[in-house]
């Protein structure tokens, strides 16, 4: 599947976005990268780990000139990345499907869901990812990467 398929199923909708637009994304991956190294619980310290990895794949899809629709948002932001990195990636989309699952356990249902181990792992894969995106973006959206 592509997105443009995708966009055909009711799944995304088109959406135009500028080079200020994704810094303000990564502005909020930044501090959210931050806050999620500081001394809060385990469970937050992954929330907002989570939220930091949402947004860099939400880059992706904006920058492709999409953005998910209202059902399934978080979801459909995540599987995207392997139709926009390429397949080798889906063994990342499914760590953060993984971590979609914990985090809303933790936010939703009950209190320790996640381990000290569980939010280092995820701040290390947002830290690494992000320099991916950063990567791609130049390479392949240059006007959009040209930011402070």
């Amino acid at each position: 599947m592509s997105l443009r398929d995708w966009l055909n199923n009711g799944w995304l909708r088109l959406h135009k976005c500028n080079r200020e637009d994704i810094q303000n994304l990564f502005e909020i991956v930044d501090r959210d990268i931050a806050d999620a190294e500081s001394g809060i619980s385990p469970d937050w310290r992954f929330g907002i780990a989570y939220n930091a990895a949402l947004k860099l794949c939400t880059i992706l899809l904006y920058a492709e000139g999409y953005r998910p629709e209202k059902n399934l948002q978080h979801y459909r932001t995540i599987q995207a990345m392997p139709l926009i990195l390429g397949n080798d990636r889906k063994k990342d989309a499914d760590y953060l499907e993984t971590c979609r699952t914990k985090r809303n356990t933790v936010e939703y249902d009950y209190v320790g869901g996640a381990s000290e181990a569980d939010a280092n792992e995820l701040i290390k894969f947002v830290v690494e990812f992000k320099i991916d995106v950063l990567t791609w973006l130049k390479k392949s959206h240059p006007p959009l990467s040209d930011f402070k």
